[in-house]
């Protein structure tokens, strides 16, 4: 695989703030495509999905026909990182869902959504996250949601000082609570091209 060129990546873009995944993951050398269709899609080698509103993103996905070429997609080894709504996106469960709200799955977690309560109440933090080494992760949390539960396969990339676990990753999967584009942390996304490489 040595020399072998990065295929391109998507960032999900029927919703959320997609410009500033896409904005981390060019400063990182990656050729990325804004994914909007099941031809979007078959044109990239891993996924991020956004912050923004996980029932849009769910509603969307199934109009614009792309909710079940990416659940085959993640299933068959895509893989992809999720912030905040895409965390959602990726859990198997969701504890306090709309009525009718889905999600991809892939990851083995139940998440809850704006587990942190309102606008109002997003909050900044700093977080060590041992597989990424120093210095800590600077965390912004807005409307986050927090992973109430963890299978057996879920590694815990970090949680708070009261133990809510707010990153995690399973096999090529991994989801953050909070949004590090929007912190100028790009150690996730590198991450993640890492998984994309190794796929490849």
């Amino acid at each position: 695989m040595a020399g072998r060129a990065l295929p391109p990546v998507g960032v999900f873009a029927l919703q959320g703030d997609v410009r500033e995944h896409v904005a981390v993951l060019r400063g990182l050398g990656a050729d990325v495509l804004e994914v909007r269709t099941p031809a979007h899609l078959d044109e990239v080698g891993g996924l991020v999905i956004p912050g923004g509103e996980s029932s849009v993103m769910d509603k969307l996905s199934r109009l614009f026909g792309l909710r079940d070429p990416l659940r085959e997609r993640i299933a068959n080894g895509m893989p992809v990182y999720g912030t905040c709504a895409g965390l959602i996106m990726l859990a198997d469960r969701l504890h306090d869902a709309i009525d009718g709200q889905l999600s991809f799955g892939g990851l083995d977690v139940a998440v809850r959504r704006n587990a942190f309560g309102t606008q109002l109440d997003s909050f900044e933090t700093d977080l060590a996250v041992p597989v990424l080494g120093e210095p800590p992760v600077h965390a912004v949390f807005i409307r986050a949601p927090v992973v109430d539960e963890v299978g057996a396969g879920v590694e815990v990339l970090a949680a708070l000082d009261d133990g809510r676990v707010v990153a995690v990753e399973q096999g090529r999967l991994m989801g953050t609570s909070f949004h590090p584009e929007v912190a100028g942390e790009s150690r996730f996304h590198a991450r993640f091209l890492e998984h994309v490489a190794a796929a490849s």
